[in-house]
């Protein structure tokens, strides 16, 4: 029976069982929901393919109770450094130096043993139900719910399995997106890349084969990516070439292991360890025209593919289920109107849509197969006039503060920074030892927070933080141990923060006044979405 209580075999329904699949469903298990995943392979795949997990991301999973999970899976990036072919340096890049988040900018991991810790702690769940070789064949939903028919891959037998919702992520050939009809809008950039993942012999490094420890080599000749490709979980570390597909080249040529050989012969020798798989990927640019279909959702690959020169991927799948999973809690408890639920699309599709924008500006400076382009973008990097990609994207659309014309009010959207605190004599992450789920008012100390607000506050449900100076702050106060909030807040010209439960702003206030007004719109949107005595509850 359904949490609801209605008699339902799930709360969720989850098809695939890739990295986004199991933390979408881990993250649900965390808020007391019953899911049901199944996947039409039997076993999870066993190669890499993401190397990446960046510092949104590694705090979601602390957040979400997957702290040892990242913890054990994650190295700090190095400095990431593009060269020409003469292997001069255009561009350098420290993501060590640090976050928003706290960390490191960008963590590389091995995925097969990322996916191995979700798949056991999946396993060990008595809330999540999770059913291999098991290929859905139908979709069809009602008023109150949906019904999925799959289909036994061994034994070619079909049962029904209803919930209240369904969430599709079962890759970049979805058949939930299939069956829904949803188009893919196509940006416009395709290349065939080579991925070859090579574990190193024992106590071999990036240095002794005198290769970049991460980096891009922009040579029109060959564009080469080399990359960490995580440790796995016998420590053996893994590395990773990417190699562009040529004009002259086939498909099929690049694949053969002979030409692998031949490529690698530059930089690794067959008796320095062990290659571990090689395919032919064609990176290209889709989105999903909607995200949305009534009860049913589509998330990762299913929605969006990308170019990867962002290691964005599945961080963007990832992004997906968390942006879903705080409020299918609140709409599933009764707790807020299913029209919370229609926010999904404007937030996700936008944000990863300029995602993927600037991965492709990326990818077509680091894919120059022309000797002259390639020329004059060294001249252009090397001179210091080389072109900036975007910042990194916001959330532009969706639950967020909009003034009297309906128009988004800055910082709204913008990810809410975290970092590393003190409180009763322990220091840790924030998101361990203060966030506790739901909206946060987050103020710096000696900000004004008039009674009227600290009721409305009261009233629905949002928690006050104060972060204090960690030269003044008491052992009961939270202290801003590396400046991360006083230096963020100053940035955006603002004293407190209206935090939502998946660490995007809401919206800021400089001083009583904005507060005011920034409450009175959190206010009517709280109402228009008929949220109620709930906003603490996500993720608590």
């Amino acid at each position: 029976m359904g949490s609801n209580g209605q008699d339902y075999d799930f709360d969720v329904i989850q098809i695939g069982y890739g990295p986004v699949s199991k933390a979408s469903a881990l993250f649900l298990e965390r808020l007391g929901w019953r899911v049901g995943i199944f996947e039409r392979f039997e076993e999870v795949y066993p190669l890499p393919r993401a190397v990446c997990i960046d510092h949104e991301l590694y705090r979601v999973l602390h957040a979400s109770g997957l702290a040892d999970v990242a913890q054990r899976v994650c190295n700090d990036a190095p400095t990431y450094r593009w060269f020409n072919a003469d292997w001069k340096q255009l561009l350098a890049i420290d993501w060590a130096a640090g976050s928003i988040s706290g960390g490191s900018e960008v963590n590389f991991i091995h995925q097969p043993t990322f996916e191995w810790a979700l798949d056991a702690r999946i396993k060990a769940s008595d809330k999540i139900s999770l059913n291999l070789h098991s290929e859905a064949v139908a979709i069809r939903q009602s008023a109150d719910h949906v019904t999925v028919t799959i289909r036994d891959t061994k034994t070619g037998v079909t049962r029904d399995y209803t919930a209240r919702y369904l969430i599709g992520i079962d890759g970049a050939n979805s058949f939930v997106r299939e069956s829904l009809g949803i188009a893919r809008s196509d940006l416009g950039f395709e290349a065939d890349w080579l991925v070859i993942d090579f574990a190193l012999s024992d106590g071999l490094t990036a240095r002794d084969l005198g290769i970049p420890e991460c980096g891009q080599y922009a040579n029109p000749v060959r564009p080469t990516t080399i990359v960490p490709g995580g440790t796995e979980a016998d420590g053996r570390i893994l590395r990773r070439w990417e190699f562009m597909r040529l004009p002259h080249e086939t498909k099929e040529e690049m694949v053969q292991e002979a030409k692998v050989w031949d490529l690698l012969d530059a930089w690794i020798k067959p008796d320095q360890g062990e290659l571990i798989r090689h395919a032919l990927y064609t990176f290209r640019s889709l989105v999903a025209d909607r995200f949305q279909d009534g009860r049913i959702f589509i998330a990762g690959d299913a929605a969006h593919i990308m170019p990867p020169f962002m290691g964005q991927g599945m961080c963007a799948g990832l992004r997906d289920v968390w942006n879903l999973s705080w409020k299918l809690d609140l709409v599933m408890r009764g707790k807020a109107d299913a029209s919370l639920l229609e926010t999904y699309t404007p937030e996700r599709a936008p944000h990863v849509t300029d995602v993927i924008k600037i991965s492709m500006f990326l990818g077509s400076i680091i894919c120059m197969p022309d000797p002259q382009d390639a020329q004059r973008r060294d001249e252009m990097f090397l001179g210091g006039n080389a072109p900036k990609p975007a910042p990194f994207p916001i959330l532009t659309d969706g639950m967020l503060e909009r003034d009297a014309l309906g128009q988004v009010v800055a910082p709204a959207g913008e990810l809410s920074c975290a970092g590393t605190v003190r409180l009763n004599g322990r220091t840790g992450r924030y998101d361990a030892l203060v966030a506790g789920g739901g909206f946060t008012l987050v103020t710096m100390a000696g900000f004004d927070i008039p009674a009227p607000s600290r009721q409305t506050c009261g009233r629905l449900g949002v928690r006050i933080v104060t972060i204090a100076d960690r030269r003044s702050a008491d052992e009961d106060e939270v202290a801003d141990t590396q400046g991360q909030f006083g230096r963020f807040m100053e940035s955006h010209g603002i004293g407190a923060m209206l935090v939502r439960p998946d660490f995007y702003l809401f919206g800021g206030a400089s001083d009583s006044v904005r507060l005011e007004r920034l409450l009175a719109d959190f206010t009517r949107q709280i109402s228009e979405f008929k949220i109620t005595d709930a906003p603490g509850s996500a993720f608590a």
